[in-house]
């Protein structure tokens, strides 16, 4: 008998039996109920999960400035060494008062202006300007920009009307405002310079003493305790 015989005599055993009992195991897998995963009580959470979600915060609403405040104004301010800027208010008690004086057809037989009167070095008292020009408003304004055309100079305004034969009547009068300079000052600091010719005299190394000298004798006085060699002789008998 071969050595290989019983060997595979063994495995065909194993396959037979394998082939008798598949339906057998198959039809039993079939029927094992199925089971069900149950869901946990408490689920894992992550930190992601955890977060709570900061409230939403409705936006304040910004203040707005109120178009007008009841009260009768005029304002004039500088912008530049030739541009002013002026803005009113006039109320209604003051528009009724106008009417009552003047007459109910004031506002349309005349013109809104601004007067702008050149006050410089003088008490303005309505009539003694320098000399004045007019600047022709629109119907509704509230605020205008004026070419003053000069600088360092005083201006001050009248908002009025204007009538066909060249009369003006003043509704509101601004403050006194004055421009700038458009260029350098022509003021020159003494004291300023000399305080610059003693740093060139620290530079090139003169004494301490000597620079106390002379800032003593330019403020009129000498620190006591304190000269320059031969200081005390030259000045005290």
């Amino acid at each position: 008998m071969p050595a290989f015989l019983p060997m595979v005599i063994g495995i065909a055993i194993i396959l037979l039996l394998a082939y008798t009992l598949w339906p057998f195991l198959k039809s039993r897998q079939a029927s094992k109920p199925e089971i069900k995963q149950e869901k946990p009580l408490f689920m894992e959470e992550y930190a992601g999960e955890l977060s709570i979600p900061a409230p939403q915060q409705t936006p304040e609403p910004v203040p707005e400035l109120p178009g007008s405040y009841g009260i009768d104004r005029l304002i004039l301010m500088v912008k530049d060494p030739y541009w002013l800027y002026a803005y009113w208010e006039i109320t209604a008690t003051s528009m009724e008062e106008i009417t009552s004086r003047y007459g109910p057809m004031i506002w349309e037989n005349s013109k809104p202006v601004l007067r702008v009167y050149d006050v410089t070095g003088i008490i303005f008292n309505g009539a003694n300007a320098n000399r004045y020009f007019d600047c022709a408003l629109g119907g509704n304004a509230d605020d205008w920009h004026i070419n003053a055309a000069e600088a360092n100079r005083s201006f001050c305004v009248d908002l009025g009307r204007l009538f066909p034969d060249g009369s003006f009547i003043t509704l509101l009068r601004s403050n006194i405002v004055t421009t700038p300079r458009d260029s350098l000052s022509d003021r020159l600091d003494e004291e300023w310079m000399w305080i610059e010719g003693l740093y060139t005299k620290f530079q090139m190394g003169i004494s301490s003493p000597l620079i106390i000298e002379e800032i003593s004798e330019r403020m009129g006085e000498i620190p006591l305790g304190i000269s320059s060699p031969g200081f005390y002789d030259s000045h005290v008998n």
